[in-house]
């Protein structure tokens, strides 16, 4: 069982936005703990919903009564200061703390917790390894950023002492975390929101990995030269993995892929063979993913028959490349892609599948971020046959950037592509059900809402 010393002291915890991704998966493992948690949130959804089956207190809306009974209030990143429940909590002088922080603290109640980290891939990575953990029956407690059907969520609460969680570089909330493990998937361009430059990019992950104990371990992707120079700031050892540089301790050889673009391929562990895994999820991105968890895996005796068996079984993460159905023959997938090197990833993984023409529904998330890399979007989204852009997703910003979805499709369209802008959904889903045939594929992309389309064409 983890120490809970450190948080012992708040018997009562009180949530606001507890059906967060990361809040109810923490809701949870405290209230399977014996603390007393309440929440509230502005809308309900499926995480309340769970939460509410599990014998949780949840309000939607605020709950100032559920604040005054409370020993300290743990709040989301969106939350602001004149958020009625935080000037309640000031008022009443409890403590306050951001989610990030309360991970913190849970994370040093495990002796081993495993931070899976990176620009992207982190959720699908983060899923192989706690797969591969509960195969090899290790029971670990788990925290990851999407639904896993085979943990029936995006948490498990389990009673070893490791802790395998999804760690995020925005705003620099990973370096709240105490890991004994650490895997860097890539470094790339992104939240320059937040971060300005690359530089600071980097040099967050500098300090993330300076984070690590020197028996703790830290696995690298070696064909990323931003992360094979991580190894000079920590004294913990290092184990590496790639594609292209075979100088490294684990790599796949004799890829190839079915017809539904999912690869088998040999493992080689310091250049001997370990033996063949074949996965059920698409695109070369994934056999470098999967080489992170097996490395990942290798480190801690896991068999390798195990991992075989728990990355055959995975067939992705919620949103990751996910089949919705079918209609007018043509398949629909949906797929969480908002940053220019995940659309192209995705669209590379479409030239291993047998189809006829592709459909993109692209929805932009944030103001910022398009603005940043629009020539980049336009070029990514490029690799599709037929393009649809909906409106920007503000999540939290306003449009101070002066940025619209028509400046993008003019973009795709100076690069000689044809795209087309529609703001209304019923409008998207219409075109889209007149225009599809046989065998075509259809793929809404984003972070945001546009998820909803695949339901609504199946509809």
């Amino acid at each position: 069982m983890p120490n809970i010393e450190n948080i012992k002291k708040y018997k009562n915890i009180h949530m606001i936005g507890i059906g967060g991704i990361s809040m109810s998966g923490i809701a949870a493992i405290l209230t399977n703990w014996g603390f007393h948690v309440t929440g509230s949130d502005w809308e309900k959804s499926e995480a309340t919903d769970k939460l509410i089956s599990m014998g949780i207190k949840v309000s939607i809306g605020h709950n100032l009564d559920d604040v005054a009974n409370s020993d300290i209030v743990v709040y989301s990143a969106a939350i602001k200061e004149n958020d009625i429940e935080m000037i309640e909590a000031h008022k009443l002088n409890i403590p306050t703390i951001e989610r990030a922080d309360f991970l913190g603290e849970i994370t040093r109640c495990f002796e081993d917790t495993i931070c899976i980290s990176g620009t992207h891939g982190k959720t699908t990575t983060t899923s192989m390894v706690s797969l591969c953990f509960i195969e090899a029956l290790k029971d670990p407690s788990i925290q990851v950023g999407a639904f896993l059907k085979q943990i029936d969520g995006n948490y498990k609460v389990g009673n070893s002492e490791h802790f395998v969680i999804e760690a995020c570089e925005y705003v620099e909330s990973f370096l709240k975390f105490s890991p004994k493990s650490e895997i860097i998937l890539n470094i790339d361009n992104d939240h320059l929101d937040y971060f300005k430059t690359f530089e600071n990019i980097k040099n967050a992950f500098v300090k993330y990995v300076n984070l690590l104990p020197a028996n703790g371990i830290l696995v690298i992707n070696g064909d990323d030269n931003n992360c094979l120079d991580l190894q000079k700031y920590t004294k913990c050892n290092t184990i590496t993995y790639g594609l292209n540089n075979k100088n490294v301790n684990f790599y796949a050889n004799n890829i190839s892929f079915d017809n539904d673009g999912f690869s088998e391929f040999d493992v080689y562990k310091n250049k001997q063979t370990l033996g063949k895994i074949k996965l059920s999820i698409p695109g070369i991105h994934n056999v470098l993913n999967a080489l992170a968890c097996i490395g990942l895996c290798d480190y801690y005796n896991i068999d390798f028959k195990y991992i075989q068996t728990a990355l055959k079984k995975f067939t992705g993460a919620h949103r990751r490349f996910e089949f919705k159905g079918k209609i007018n023959g043509a398949s629909i997938y949906d797929d969480y892609g908002h940053h220019p090197t995940e659309i192209v990833a995705t669209a590379n993984s479409l030239k291993n599948k047998k189809y006829n023409k592709s459909w993109v529904i692209f929805q932009p998330h944030t103001y910022s971020r398009t603005t940043t890399l629009l020539n980049d979007f336009a070029s990514a989204l490029s690799n599709f046959d037929n393009i649809i852009v909906l409106d920007i997703y503000a999540a939290r910003e306003s449009n101070t950037y002066n940025i619209s979805s028509k400046d993008l499709t003019d973009k795709i369209n100076s690069f000689g592509k044809s795209a087309i802008y529609i703001s209304d959904f019923d409008d998207c889903v219409s075109y889209i059900k007149n225009s599809v045939t046989e065998n075509d594929i259809v793929l809404t992309l984003g972070a945001g809402t546009v998820t909803q389309i695949g339901d609504m064409l199946l509809q």
